[in-house]
């Protein structure tokens, strides 16, 4: 007959359970896991092939927590706090991308075409939906998702799992990278606002020229016009400009696993 003792039950918990709420954490939130095209049950199935995958070769606790204690929901609370924080990391660089394509919308005169977007769950502009798509293939294509899960299995090697300890300064590195949203999504679309707001300034110069022109019906069509050869010209920058920002997404969660392991 087969026994198994409390505290080989304790440490078989400890060594699965922490690492697979991390990494279920972090497919809620991080890109290209959280698309809603993709069905829970297959994340689920996908966090656990992850865990099962890992969770051998992770460090092992020096003591086995009790799961029905108050350490152990501490320690899942932990577990949940760094996986949400890495995958929000990287999903704020999509979210810059998303303002970037607002803001081109807006000056091209495109902010009433919107529609439903079920992974905003919310209504959204066709140009931000368009640079959304552009950012996922090439996050696709520069191997991101599996960069994702490389720095998640790191992740513990510094923070490892079951652990109460964890410095709260840390998150400040993640708050830092949201400020940052604005700038980026505003330097993305800065060579098409730019070549949009000359054409806007010629158009006003236009008007005061030729009182008699209708603004309305020929100034639209111009936008639309300047702004999509704009976009056109800055596509094959993009590609650069968006694995500048992984780079620089992931070298955050770097620092915030060295901040949160040593502070």
């Amino acid at each position: 007959m087969l026994s198994v003792t409390n505290d080989q039950l304790n440490a078989w918990i400890a060594l699965y359970a922490y690492p697979t709420i991390r990494i279920l954490a972090l497919l809620v939130i991080a890109p290209v896991f959280n698309n809603v095209a993709l069905p829970r049950h297959l994340r689920l199935v996908i966090g656990l092939a992850i865990s099962v995958a890992i969770a051998p070769a992770l460090p092992v606790s020096p003591e086995a927590i009790a799961p029905g204690s108050a350490i152990s929901f501490i320690g899942i609370l932990r577990e949940m706090l760094i996986g949400f924080a890495i995958g929000f990391a990287i999903r704020l660089v999509f979210v810059a991308i998303d303002l970037a394509g607002d803001l081109i919308g807006l000056q091209m005169g495109l902010s009433f075409a919107v529609f439903f977007d079920p992974q905003a769950a919310g209504q959204t502009t066709v140009l931000a939906q368009f640079l959304g798509l552009f950012a996922t293939l090439t996050f696709l294509a520069l191997d991101g998702h599996l960069l994702t899960i490389n720095v998640l299995a790191h992740s513990f090697e510094w923070l490892p799992a079951g652990e109460a300890k964890m410095s709260a300064s840390a998150f400040m590195v993640i708050v830092k990278s949201a400020a940052a949203i604005f700038s980026s999504g505003l330097l993305i679309a800065l060579p098409a606002v730019s070549a949009l707001l000359v054409t806007n300034i010629a158009l006003g110069v236009l008007t005061r020229a030729a009182p008699a022109l209708n603004l309305f019906s020929l100034g639209f069509p111009i936008t639309l016009a300047v702004g999509t050869f704009a976009l056109m010209f800055s596509l094959p920058m993009f590609a650069p400009a968006f694995q500048s920002l992984y780079e620089r997404a992931f070298e955050a969660v770097g620092l915030f696993l060295r901040l949160a392991a040593h502070g």
